[in-house]
């Protein structure tokens, strides 16, 4: 069995959002760092990776089209994969709304507000995931 770092160093990172320029951007990003990314196009295509594979952490939009969204992957980690439950990442858009100001209180879980910079997005993923 591995030790969480080496899980960490050699795992992926999952990258669930639905919006494919955020979603090229990011994974652009994080690999030109040395992070390994595996992409899923919305939260039910994300919890069937998470089901199944090993994640060095999780970066979730919070607000996709259909049925399950970013407060929804959360919810599933912290009671499925809680060796997860903090290495999560979420992206917002709308950080003014209500349910999602809600769920940052009680999570605690880091939140990056679209537009964002590429050094703040690798900033808090070296923090919440450590350096590749």
């Amino acid at each position: 069995m591995s030790s969480p770092t080496t899980v960490r160093a050699f795992s992926p990172i999952l990258l669930i959002e639905d919006e494919t320029s955020v979603s090229a951007f990011v994974r652009a990003a994080l690999e030109r760092r040395g992070y390994t990314v595996v992409q899923a196009a919305n939260g039910d295509e994300g919890l069937r990776q998470l089901a199944k594979g090993t994640y060095a952490g999780v970066i979730t939009d919070i607000r996709m089209p259909g049925k399950i969204n970013g407060a929804d992957v959360h919810q599933w980690i912290r009671a499925n994969r809680p060796e997860l439950s903090g290495r999560i990442i979420l992206i917002s858009g709308d950080t003014a709304n209500s349910e999602t100001q809600a769920l940052l209180m009680e999570s605690a879980t880091p939140c990056i507000e679209k537009p964002f910079r590429v050094q703040e997005l690798i900033s808090i993923v070296e923090t919440t995931f450590g350096k590749p």
